[in-house]
């Protein structure tokens, strides 16, 4: 057998087309001694697809520690494991890193074979400057840590790149408007797959347009990295927002209209003129 033994190969597979699947993976799924997947049942449909007849084991998040310990043992003894996800890169947002962790810890040697991720492919397709982008995987699903976790990110200039599941979408869309502010996005649906869609537009354009069309399927969201920074004196935006109240339009318009036109933050400007606390 050409894969050395003792080797964990962190291996790439399709985010969605079958296809789309290095010649190198192939070879190496075939020669190894086990293939630790994060669901059997999916990667038996490529492994089906491509005759590959090496033996599978779950490896997922509902892993215990038993599992791994079996894992690391064996390749300790000389076998050679193949990690894969579901799709796209282990490590990726998933449980795989877990194990890369434990090996790594134990000497085993690590040998990395790239594939697709969903991330790279829809920054690629997003026609936003890549050079320096940040991922967050998935946002948190309560909307307080949601907001904090944006909160932290809000001033990065390079793109903000993240997955989201469809019954979460439109609460991130709001989230990320409100601390963002109104930028340009694009929201990846089901990348390489038969329903492959990728929907352009403000963040407030998407959250219109995935109100009439209930999201389904995956997304990837990329957003529009902040502007170059600016001295922007905020409490000359205080004072207008006050200035607004005081003639009578609601204090939440005002900070809209402020933020809007200023190119703040709609949430900076809000803690600005409430104090610290973000409304949850």
């Amino acid at each position: 057998m050409a894969s050395k033994p003792g080797t964990l190969y962190v291996v790439g597979t399709p985010i969605g087309n079958l296809e789309d699947i290095t010649l190198r993976a192939l070879r190496l799924l075939s020669e190894v001694d086990l293939i630790a997947a994060e669901d059997t049942r999916v990667t038996r449909l490529l492994t089906r697809r491509h005759n590959i007849d090496t033996p599978l084991t779950s490896y997922h998040g509902h892993t215990g520690g038993k599992r791994l310990a079996q894992l690391v043992r064996k390749l300790q003894e000389g076998s050679s494991i193949a990690l894969v996800s579901d799709a796209g890169m282990p490590g990726f947002s998933d449980p795989g890193v877990k194990l890369v962790a434990a090996c790594a810890e134990a000497g085993v040697p690590i040998v990395v074979v790239p594939g697709p991720t969903a991330a790279s492919a829809a920054l690629s397709a997003s026609g936003f400057p890549g050079r320096e982008h940040v991922f967050l995987g998935f946002l948190p699903a309560k909307g307080g840590e949601r907001r904090r976790a944006l909160q932290r990110v809000a001033h990065q200039q390079g793109a903000l790149v993240l997955y989201e599941a469809p019954h979460r979408l439109l609460e991130s869309l709001a989230d990320m408007q409100a601390v963002l502010g109104d930028r340009r996005a694009v929201c990846a649906r089901e990348l390489t797959k038969r329903f492959e869609e990728m929907v352009r537009g403000t963040l407030s354009e998407l959250t219109d347009h995935f109100t009439e069309f209930a999201p389904r399927g995956e997304f990837t969201v990329v957003v529009e990295g902040a502007p170059p920074k600016v001295d922007i004196d905020i409490d000359d935006a205080v004072s207008e927002v006050a200035e607004l109240v005081e003639a009578g339009l609601s204090q939440s318009r005002a900070i809209g209209h402020v933020a809007k036109r200023r190119g703040l933050p709609r949430n900076a400007l809000y803690r600005a003129v409430h104090g610290p606390e973000v409304e949850e």
